[in-house]
Parts: structure tokens; sequence; C-alpha cells
């Protein structure tokens, strides 16, 4: 017991951070609902995993990296926004996933995470993988935002906008999987929204914002793994709550600020 603990702190701390870091950027450039809507096209691979006995981890991010791939070409053809093509895919993926995992208990599992089976593969996988994504994501931040504030002044500093979106795509796919273990498809995209919502009500400067999100993001699923472990709840609503609480408290603090 005190094993799996440790084991779904280390994971929660490092999907927090990755995940709370990356999504400061979604909320910047208003595509909050992206963030949520991506973590349910990794249900059809989760449920490979689930039901043929590997990690659901690689089945995950597998239809997350290929789901990422098509959705940045698509919006490179059609020119429609990344939500729109992301709205019409997420819901195709959630059928599906529900048609394979036909038998309740595995689609809960699913849905919201599995606290109990967490090994030290997992562990590892997420946080290697949430690592990678902080130092890869803190490369291409301030390209980012410059793309987001101007894409003509990106591309005349020699920015390929396209290039850098597809791989914070990418980078994104990679927290979601990696996060979907303790918190569940349903819920994992919340840590991408909601503690970078509650440091942009705290937030004075760019570095600031970005450093919050990512504490919030860490903090969330701490209190949420913690309260799981004492309560015997679910973990995915408890971190869910959490943040939320957070947010509240930031709403408050603004406000008290004016």
């Amino acid at each position: 017991m005190i094993e799996t603990l440790i084991f779904s702190i280390c994971i929660g701390v490092s999907v927090g951070l990755a995940a709370g870091y990356l999504g400061s950027l979604m909320v910047l450039e208003k595509m909050a609902l992206v963030g949520d809507a991506l973590s349910h096209v990794a249900l059809p691979g989760l449920a490979l995993g689930i039901v043929y006995n590997f990690n659901p981890f690689i089945g995950a991010f597998a239809f997350l990296f290929v789901s990422a791939v098509v959705i940045w070409h698509l919006g490179r053809v059609t020119k429609l926004s990344f939500d729109t093509i992301v709205g019409a895919t997420f819901t195709l993926a959630l059928a599906v996933g529900i048609l394979m995992l036909k038998e309740v208990e595995l689609l809960g599992e699913a849905l919201f995470g599995d606290i109990t089976n967490v090994t030290i593969i997992d562990t590892g996988i997420a946080v290697l993988v949430s690592v990678v994504a902080l130092l890869a994501a803190n490369r291409i931040y301030k390209r980012l935002v410059l793309s987001m504030i101007s894409e003509e002044l990106a591309v005349s500093k020699g920015i390929s906008v396209s290039k850098i979106n597809l791989i914070y795509l990418l980078l994104v796919s990679l927290v979601v999987a990696a996060g979907i273990k303790i918190v569940g498809t349903l819920l994992v995209g919340f840590l991408v929204i909601v503690p970078a919502a509650a440091a942009k009500n705290l937030s004075s400067d760019l570095f600031k914002y970005a450093v919050l999100s990512a504490v919030f993001g860490a903090v969330s699923a701490i209190a949420g793994v913690l309260s799981s472990s004492f309560l015997n709840l679910p973990t995915g609503p408890l971190i869910v709550i959490s943040g939320v609480t957070i947010f509240a408290v930031s709403v408050l603090a603004k406000w008290q600020s004016k």
C-alpha cells in the first residue's frame, strides 16, 4: 500500500508539473477544450492495452500520436481551428473505446484510472515522459507564445509555426497518456486546463504564469492522490476537486486584490 502510494505521488507530481506547464499555453491560446477533448482520443488505445493485457500507456500514446499528427495535418489542409477538428475526432474515439470495453469494470478503469495497479514501470515511464515533455516545452515556449501573438511576426523571425504546433500537440499527447493511469481518460484533460486557469488569475508576467501553472498542477495531483489513499475513493475525481478548490481560491484572491 505504501509502495503504491509513493509510486502514485511520483506520477502525480511529474504529470501534474508537465500538464500544468503545457496547459498554460492552451489557456493563453484559448484552446482549453482541446486539451480535454484530446484526452478522450486515447480511449481506443487504452482499451486495446486493457483487453490484450499490455501496457495501456503504449496503446494510449499510439492513438494520441497518430491523432495529433492527423489533427495537425487536417488543420494545415482545411485551415479549420484545432478545437473544431479535435471536437469532430474525440467523440468518434470515445464511441469506439466504449464499444471495445464492454465490461463495466474495465470501462471504469479506463475512464477514471486505477491507483491500485500502479507499478514501478508505470512510475518510471510517467516520470521520464514528464521530464522530457517539460524540457522540450521549455525550449519552444517563447516561440509558441510569439506565434500565438502574431504568426506573421513568428515567421519573419524564422520560426516554423506549423512545426512548433506539431511538436506541442505531441508533447500534450505524451503527458495525457502518462496521466491516464491515475486520472483516467475522462478527467486527465483537467490537469491541462484548470491549474493554468488558476495561475492566470494570480500572474502578472509570463514566467510567473508558467511556473504557477506547473506548481498548481502538481499540488492538485498530490492532494488528489493523498485524499484517495485516506478516503478510499477514486483518485481522478479527487484530483479534480483539489484543482477546482485551488482555482476557487485564486478567483477569490483576484477579486480581493481589486
